[in-house]
């Protein structure tokens, strides 16, 4: 079948055309913007990319157009196929039909934590040699690919709460029904398509309706969000995490021979044994917690777990070092929601102790620009040392709100920028030896990262 994919480039279609061509398909598709790191790897993998949506690609004459949620009506290329008759489908639903069924299905879920705790059990799975396929939001260091299709039973995805399609205005997630089910948190995100939380609730409780009752659903039993979908009904077995009478983890002693980041793991009143985690804050360490119980459900046992996850290398763009000079450190991040940014400051700081932190911040997610956090804003980035915020005043990432104003708790600690210029400027006047540069963007940043490192001098 030769498939045409619309928003080619995004995350997830981007993940899903390689796992349409590994299952046999001809794979080819467009999109409006081309960035790593979903470009390298179409190119790695020899898919052909359009650039744009002129209506001639209906040429191609594909067996199937698949609809990514980044087109809208007025697109030059679907309104031609919707004038054609020609067949389409959305891409968690083209997921569901043919790439998981007769898979045990590990779906993971929630507002914060998805890429990691799917690439931490995808990684699991991989080290007890059950060769899991999976279809992350992020490219994992360690397999180097966002997707890969697998041969063993397991398949492992990130269970995305947005619409599938402008014509599937369902969660992606209900498409998948998932053997094993993790629900990490949940807050109110996505703006631009749900009005409140409830809404997000809703959502969350028609995926619990497609688990199966031999399947097990593992959530956080500290999220009072997570409980009002549970009361609604759930009918798989439950098991909770970050409660002391479920799977969580504890700070161990500090001695002379303790590692700076080893937690014990824990079942109850069962220690399961010592991991150290090469990833910073405990957001992080909870991710892996639920890993491990996720894990447990597919076979692997929590002594294996451990050990699997002591050496997991993390994702990009998940407080991914891209490198030093003149002694400044640069990290990237994806970090776009207020609790994520204060999460990942969090736990940079517990990485670089007194070192001083320069936050670098690109509010140009559907919900930063709509303002629906804005009032969160200035308190997520107070353990940052500076602030140099982008907000454009015009074209597709103008905000609709005056950062100023809202960043004006932090005083001259923040400054606010129209372009990256003057931005890479700041920074660079700002920054000194033993400095750790943290950009926070679901975006390139207009190549941020490279231009500050390249400011400073040579990477080392």
């Amino acid at each position: 079948m030769h498939l045409h994919i619309l928003g080619i480039c995004g995350t997830f279609m981007g993940g899903v055309a390689r796992l349409a061509q590994a299952a046999g398909h001809r794979v080819t598709g467009c999109d409006a913007a081309v960035y790593p790191p979903m470009s390298e790897q179409l190119r790695a993998a020899g898919i052909d990319v359009i650039e744009g949506y002129a209506a001639l690609q209906l040429d191609l004459r594909p067996d199937l157009f698949l609809i990514g949620n980044v087109v809208a009506r007025g697109n030059p290329l679907f309104e031609a196929i919707l004038d054609s008759g020609a067949r389409l489908d959305s891409g968690p639903a083209w997921v569901g039909r043919h790439l998981l069924p007769g898979r045990h299905v590990v779906a993971v879920a929630g507002t914060h934590g998805k890429t990691t705790t799917t690439s931490m059990i995808a990684w699991i799975l991989d080290h007890a040699g059950q060769d899991p396929g999976f279809l992350i939001g992020g490219v994992p260091l360690d397999f180097g690919v966002s997707a890969r299709l697998g041969t063993g039973e397991p398949f492992v995805i990130e269970a995305d709460e947005y619409d599938s399609a402008l014509f599937d205005k369902r969660s992606k997630f209900v498409h998948y029904f998932p053997s094993t089910a993790v629900l990490n948190n949940l807050e109110f995100d996505h703006a631009d398509i749900f009005p409140d939380l409830g809404a997000i609730e809703t959502q969350f409780h028609h995926l619990l309706r497609c688990v199966p009752r031999k399947g097990r659903v593992i959530v956080n039993g500290g999220d009072a969000a997570l409980a009002r979908v549970l009361q609604r009904g759930v009918w798989s077995p439950v098991e909770v995490f970050d409660r002391p009478e479920g799977w969580h983890w504890r700070e161990r002693e500090r001695t002379v021979a303790t590692p700076p980041e080893a937690i014990s793991i824990w079942n109850g009143a069962r220690e399961l044994g010592t991991l150290s985690l090469g990833l910073a804050g405990d957001h992080n360490r909870s991710n892996a917690v639920a890993a491990i119980a996720a894990a447990a459900h597919c076979g692997v046992e929590p002594a294996q777990a451990i050990a699997a996850l002591a050496a997991f290398g993390g994702v990009r763009r998940r407080l991914e070092n891209r490198g030093t000079a003149g002694g400044v450190t640069v990290y990237d991040d994806f970090a776009h929601h207020p609790t994520a940014i204060a999460a990942t400051i969090a736990g940079l700081r517990r990485r670089v102790g007194e070192g001083r932190i320069l936050a670098l911040l690109e509010p140009r997610s559907n919900t930063m620009k709509l303002g629906a956090m804005q009032a969160q804003i200035s308190g997520s980035l107070v353990q940052a040392d500076l602030v140099f915020c982008h907000a454009p005043r015009s074209g597709p990432n103008a905000l609709g709100w005056d950062p100023r104003e809202t960043l004006r708790p932090l005083g001259d600690r923040a400054q606010v920028f129209d372009n990256i210029d003057g931005l890479v400027a700041a920074v660079l006047a700002a920054a000194r030896p033993g400095d750790n540069v943290l950009a926070m963007s679901n975006g390139s940043f207009g190549g941020v990262h490279e231009r500050i490192l390249a400011g400073l001098g040579a990477p080392s």
